[in-house]
């Protein structure tokens, strides 16, 4: 995989957005509402669950970060507060809709991390420089 598709982007899309609405979403569907109705008597299926869910963080925010870097990630995350201010000067969603707000937090979310995992595709094409890791890993 060495140039960034449509599709592809899209399905790293998919796998953030259900990364981060399985972890939490507004409805009570969500690990942290399953979580948080059981505890202290935490089970092992949720433990498993918990532990997959932070795998996948783990994958996801590192590889964000790698890419986009710290600057990235803070001009990403103002370019977010901007469109949700610009939305709400607007009408167009109220603060007060805790759910929709939540949604759109979910969804900028997803879309940050999807642009994460993609950046450095992205950045080969334009720049024409592969970005590799120094030293041996094994």
């Amino acid at each position: 995989m060495d140039r960034l598709t449509l599709h592809g982007f899209l399905l790293r899309l998919l796998a953030s957005a259900l990364l981060v609405a399985l972890t939490w979403n507004p409805t009570a569907f969500s690990y942290v509402h399953w979580l948080a109705s059981s505890v202290p008597a935490v089970g092992p299926l949720q433990a498993i669950a918990g532990l997959l869910l932070l795998g996948g963080w783990g994958f996801f925010a590192h590889a964000t970060w790698r890419s986009l870097g710290t600057f990235g990630l803070l001009l990403a995350t103002g370019l977010g507060a901007a469109f949700v201010w610009l939305l709400v000067s607007w009408g167009w969603i109220r603060l007060e809709a805790h759910g929709v707000v939540g949604w759109l937090a979910d969804a900028l979310l997803a879309i940050l991390l999807a642009v994460g995992v993609s950046w450095s595709l992205v950045e080969r094409r334009v720049t024409g420089q592969v970005v590799v890791d120094e030293g041996d890993h094994r």
